[in-house]
């Protein structure tokens, strides 16, 4: 009676153990959530340098994400399709990115322009001022930045570059000159870096150098004085300059700079900066579809969300990827991508941040 007893505890034992271990394998083989979907993978460059720094959705659906160093990216919901040099881009070095109303991406890049058409890139040189001194700044001496760009309600394209700004017709550039007495940030042949068309036609200048905001009527253009804000550090600086960002639903223009953010309502400015919640150094700004503001900024604090009262911060702790954020974009899910330093990507579904981005550097060929 004992010897059977015995064998059939052994045998449950067996049992059990055997159970517990194919458990085991079972969940060894299953894949994080972490590393389930597809990321931007960065390959060029260290670890710690460059950025996300501008981010379009396509009327396809399609995500564009252009970097510093590792080129553009493309997400069609299933995989990151990444576009270099070698693909006939003119730079890897990606600083704005714009579809057009016939579906084509322009592209900006340290050396100018590229069209995509879905197919292939095409390098376009936009025609310099035989005048146009060359660039003091030995650093940008040979460099053809575009800061931003714009489509008009009219069909006519605005280029934001080091040398200058220039609108396109669809037939031949045209030099646009802002009379001001100040150069830009990296050469004295600009001083315009980000513009804004507001619903009533107006188009909005601003960009570091200059002191306030520019409107242009399509006649003329008023500079517009803003408050001095100041910019967080040992010393803090001044700044009176300041970029346009969006008008929200109910007709404000926001603008953004380094000590904050501005809103004018048609009449008067109002400013925000630390002191009432925001992060530092404001460098984009986006509404989404509920209305709420996010604002991003290269201080290190992370993401603002502003909900017309207060503003709430999210960072590393809450998930973000990186706290110094470059661009912010709302795809038509409601998700929003957010673009960071050492080139990093987080999505935020509304609860929780999801990393989409990974560092896996190229390995030298023999």
């Amino acid at each position: 009676m004992s010897k059977s007893f015995s064998v059939l505890q052994g045998f449950i034992f067996l049992s059990i153990l055997l159970f517990c271990m194919a458990c085991n394998e079972t969940k060894n083989t299953e894949v994080p959530k972490e590393l389930a979907h597809p990321k931007l993978i960065k390959t060029i460059g260290a670890p710690n340098y460059g950025s996300v720094g501008c981010s379009l959705e396509d009327r396809a659906g399609n995500l564009w994400f252009g970097t510093t160093e590792n080129g553009l990216y493309k997400f069609d919901g299933k995989t990151f399709q990444q576009f270099l040099i070698k693909d006939g881009l003119n730079s890897n070095n990606i600083t704005s990115l714009l579809e057009d109303s016939s579906g084509k991406i322009w592209i900006g890049t340290d050396m100018g322009l590229c069209l995509y058409d879905g197919k292939s890139f095409t390098q376009i040189e936009i025609p310099l001022p035989k005048n146009l001194p060359p660039n003091e700044n030995d650093l940008y001496r040979n460099s053809k930045r575009v800061f931003s760009m714009m489509q008009a309600k009219n069909g006519v394209l605005w280029f934001a570059t080091l040398n200058g700004v220039f609108t396109y017709d669809g037939k031949s550039f045209s030099p646009f000159q802002i009379e001001t007495n100040s150069g830009g940030f990296l050469s004295s042949n600009y001083n315009m870096e980000q513009f804004l068309e507001d619903k009533s036609g107006n188009i909005w200048f601003g960009g570091r150098g200059n002191e306030g905001v520019y409107r242009y009527d399509g006649k003329s253009v008023t500079r517009l004085e803003l408050e001095v804000l100041f910019q967080d550090g040992p010393t803090p600086k001044p700044t009176l300059w300041a970029w346009p960002q969006l008008q929200d639903k109910d007709g404000n223009i926001w603008f953004s700079n380094w000590g904050g953010v501005y809103r004018y309502d048609g009449k008067s400015f109002t400013s925000f900066t630390k002191k009432d919640g925001l992060v530092g150094g404001v460098a984009e700004i986006r509404e989404d579809k509920k209305g709420n503001l996010w604002l991003g900024g290269d201080a290190g604090d992370g993401l603002s969300l502003y909900d017309g009262t207060s503003f709430t911060r999210f960072t590393t702790e809450d998930g973000l990827i990186q706290n110094h954020i470059w661009s912010i974009l709302e795809d038509k899910a409601g998700n929003l991508w957010i673009g960071t330093r050492e080139t990093g990507l987080s999505r935020y579904d509304g609860k929780t941040f999801t990393t989409y981005s990974e560092y896996k550097p190229e390995t030298p060929k023999n």
